[in-house]
């Protein structure tokens, strides 16, 4: 810990400091893979009874009409977000029939890329504008990546913490850039240690050969259709999975707000030459929504954002270049298979106190050396993290991953200890917890399922079906009075149809003046 840590923390401790910490906006958003009874990908379409994926606020789909994705409102408790997501799981299952939601990040029995159908958001142009952006990323990075599922972790401070904290820092900037540029060396200092998420809650250390399609790899062979690194913690988070070399060679900095929105800006304005090779239009269908370097700024595959929420028409750039930032999204975590819901609501504890602990940490402004090294130490560990004396870079020297860790997690304890200062909420024993992990490698998710295969000698396809089954009938089995929201989601997904129908008739201008418009 830095002296200046330690001087926040403490000025904090001065503050009653837990009621300032505690309290925060948290939200998960958890994608699902629709397959059928024999693990195929589904090919049916979004449910009716699900309402709208255009317009439903809690149930949506991602790329695929097959890869759901729950969405928690914003709330203060990780036990109230498990429960909402929970309620999901509950609702949906009672939509989908005898299909099941897939237990794993990393998809499995993949005839071929047409089996992997686009999402469909109606005939607007907002919706249209959702399919085709979906098509482009078929066409640039390959259905079967846009197949992968995970966590997303969004997160604010509590508003009562922010004066407080200016105060300590003696800043005299107006409120939301203060805001910005703290939530901007969070957004930093998570992007120098993603890579201990990846180690901590990586669980896709394996891979059924299908996702592969023969593409050669460093994989081992751990059975006739299944490949695996060693030491793999998430394969997800890997070369195989979101790290494709064309968004690994963007740098978007983080350095400040103006600095990151720039380079947002230049990436969605600059051409590629392989997407111009793809080209935007094909007849009358269009391909892509431009041959630019990204097609809107959410393609940008960050292991974390900062996120304002957007106005209806109004790009992310144009939010938060408006308003500031108003919360981070973590992006880096993998489905737990071991949780029904895809996570606990200790793992949702840790991601807050570590969000806080990297707010609150020196965040210097990050070069291009330490751009590499991180980017390096991410990728390495993705594959290798569970490799007995792993060493990673930082500040131009190595240092181990457990020596590194340990650190981490003795500056978490201090955050967690204020969380818990006035009763007990369990943040301390969740951060003891994880340190396990970080001197025993056999404690992580990823070598547990390791451990679970050998076990049980199954491919990870069959294991992978027996899981996924288990959820089902743990969801189905629950008495429908459990489910609180069930009305609320009920309602939502009948409103959302009719909102639908709402934007389809106010369409005034044709797809083409609509891209037009939403770019200029």
């Amino acid at each position: 810990m830095t002296d200046r840590f330690e001087l926040r923390l403490n000025a904090l401790s001065s503050l009653e400091s837990g009621s300032l910490l505690r309290g925060g906006q948290l939200g998960v958003e958890k994608e699902s893979l629709r397959v059928t009874p024999d693990g195929y990908i589904s090919t049916t379409a979004h449910s009716r009874a699900l309402g709208s994926a255009l317009t439903n606020r809690y149930i949506t789909t991602d790329y695929s009409e097959a890869l759901l994705e729950f969405v928690t409102p914003p709330v203060q408790s990780s036990w109230v977000a498990i429960q909402f997501l929970c309620d999901i799981h509950q609702f949906v299952y009672e939509a989908i029939g005898e299909e099941l939601l897939w237990a794993l990040s990393m998809p499995c029995m993949i005839r071929s890329e047409a089996d992997i159908p686009l999402a469909n958001y109606g005939t607007s142009n907002v919706g249209t504008m959702k399919t085709v952006y979906r098509r482009g990323l078929g066409h640039r990075y390959g259905r079967r990546m846009q197949a992968i599922s995970g966590i997303h972790f969004n997160y604010s401070l509590p508003e009562l913490f922010w004066p407080n904290y200016q105060d300590i820092e003696k800043s005299r900037e107006n409120g939301k850039d203060f805001r910005s540029d703290a939530y901007l060396g969070l957004v930093r200092n998570v992007r120098r240690l993603d890579w201990f998420l990846l180690y901590l809650f990586g669980a896709s250390p394996a891979v059924c050969k299908s996702f592969l399609s023969g593409v050669e790899t460093n994989l081992s062979e751990f059975d006739h259709g299944t490949l695996y690194g060693p030491h793999a913690t998430s394969l997800r988070m890997s070369d195989i999975g979101y790290q494709h070399t064309n968004q690994a060679s963007l740098n978007i900095s983080a350095n400040s707000l103006s600095e990151y929105i720039r380079d947002l800006i230049q990436a969605v304005r600059t051409p590629n030459s392989e997407y111009q090779k793809i080209g935007v239009k094909a007849g009358s269908e269009y391909l892509q929504l431009n041959v630019n370097r990204l097609q809107i700024e959410n393609e940008y595959y960050s292991t974390i954002r900062p996120k304002r929420v957007a106005h209806s028409g109004e790009r992310a750039t144009q939010a938060l270049q408006q308003r500031g930032v108003e919360y981070v999204e973590l992006r880096a975590l993998d489905i737990s298979p071991f949780d029904p819901v895809g996570i606990s609501q200790r793992q949702i504890k840790f991601l807050e106190v570590f969000s806080i602990y990297c707010l609150l940490s020196d965040s210097p402004p990050i070069d291009q050396i330490e751009h590499e090294a991180n980017t390096q130490n991410r990728a390495m560990v993705a594959i290798r993290g569970r490799e007995p004396g792993l060493q990673l870079r930082r500040n131009g020297s190595l240092l181990s991953l457990r020596a590194w860790g340990q650190e981490i997690c003795d500056g978490m304890l201090a955050v967690a200890e204020i969380l818990d200062k006035e009763n007990e909420h369990g943040y301390v024993e969740t951060i003891r917890n994880q340190a396990q992990a970080v001197t025993d490698a056999d404690l992580t998710p990823s070598a547990l399922l390791i451990s679970e295969l050998l076990k049980t000698g199954q491919p990870m396809f069959t294991y992978a079906m027996s899981l996924s089954r288990g959820h089902a009938e743990y969801f189905k089995e629950l008495s429908p009075d459990l489910n609180v929201h069930h009305e609320m989601l009920y309602q939502e997904s009948i409103s959302s149809l009719e909102r639908q129908v709402a934007i389809e008739a106010e369409d005034k201008v044709s797809f083409e003046e609509y891209l037009d418009q939403y770019f200029r």
